[in-house]
């Protein structure tokens, strides 16, 4: 198995450039980013994606997501996407669960998913699929 690069970088391992960190949740920023600022969030122990994490600790994230998003509002961005892709077939190429804070500048060239019509009744039958599940 590949050791992960997210767990080297909090080993301290590989550098990183970092904008928050406290004992549960390390912040920096991205190596590609979508655009200036784009930032990680992600737990300090392993995960493989928010399916495996616990509520408690998805909720720091998020705090700590929040509070980034904010400070990135903050100096110029005029948005924010904020997003975590889990799994392979959601894009996810690093398996260490993280969420993306992607700065929003207006025409950046930076596209988001094209929506579709549900056919029939199947966003009922989704969401009763959904619903039993809960």
């Amino acid at each position: 198995m590949t050791p992960c690069i997210f767990c080297k970088i909090i080993k301290g391992e590989l550098p990183c450039t970092k904008v928050y960190e406290d004992a549960d949740v390390l912040a920096f920023l991205d190596i590609k980013p979508v655009n200036p600022g784009h930032t990680l969030v992600i737990p300090k122990r392993h995960y493989v994606s928010i399916h495996d994490m616990p509520d408690e600790l998805v909720g720091k994230v998020a705090i700590v997501a929040k509070k980034v998003a904010d400070a990135i509002l903050r100096i110029g961005s005029k948005g924010v996407n904020i997003g975590m892709n889990n799994g392979e077939a959601a894009g996810q190429v690093v398996f260490h669960a993280h969420v993306h804070i992607m700065p929003r500048y207006g025409k950046d060239k930076f596209s988001l998913w094209v929506g579709k019509e549900y056919d029939g009744n199947e966003r009922q039958v989704v969401a009763e699929r959904i619903k039993a599940e809960l």
